[in-house]
């Protein structure tokens, strides 16, 4: 399989194919909190390639849930009823997003992270490994949730935070 290194390499491929067949692509890369991501998303999108949406057959999914362009919902993760996932979020492994959540764009859930109803992640946060997020809590834009902790308290934007309860560790 050939290797195309950076943009003038995507271009160099784009010019080789022949072909107006349409593209699509999904970035699977966790990068700076989701940022990257959403990056090189928009990267492709400009280059005429359309991001797309990855949901494991083993996930699921609720009917009324949305889930926005370049998402991936990887094996046993569950999205629930009325739950809305902007662009480029990734709900990683056995990650649950429970009713009326709010996931922004390029936020990542990590493996078996649980957020239960009306949950409100902000652009480009992360929610580390087997953390629990209480219901109708705000994790603010670029904030980061330690694995394994639990959040009883809105967690303010660009704010790391970690352990049972959840304490900050940084601003």
């Amino acid at each position: 399989m050939p290797i195309y290194l950076g943009e003038q390499g995507l271009v160099d491929w784009l010019k080789s194919r022949g072909t107006s067949a349409e593209l699509g692509a999904c970035v699977a890369v966790a990068g700076a909190r989701g940022g990257d991501r959403l990056a090189l998303q928009q990267l492709l999108q400009d280059k005429g390639i359309s991001p797309v949406t990855v949901i494991h057959s083993r996930a699921f999914v609720a009917r009324d849930a949305e889930i926005g362009a370049g998402s991936e919902i990887l094996a046993m993760a569950a999205v629930c009823a009325n739950a809305w996932l902007g662009q480029a979020v990734i709900v990683n492994t056995a990650a649950s997003v429970d009713h009326d959540c709010r996931i922004s764009d390029g936020a990542h859930l990590g493996p078996g992270a649980r957020l239960a109803g009306e949950v409100h992640v902000g652009e480009c946060a992360f929610i580390g490994t087997g953390a629990v997020v209480l219901p109708r809590v705000r994790i603010g834009r670029d904030a980061v949730v330690g694995a394994g902790a639990v959040v009883l308290n809105d967690v303010e934007p660009g704010t790391t935070v970690a352990g049972n309860p959840a304490r900050l560790l940084r601003r």
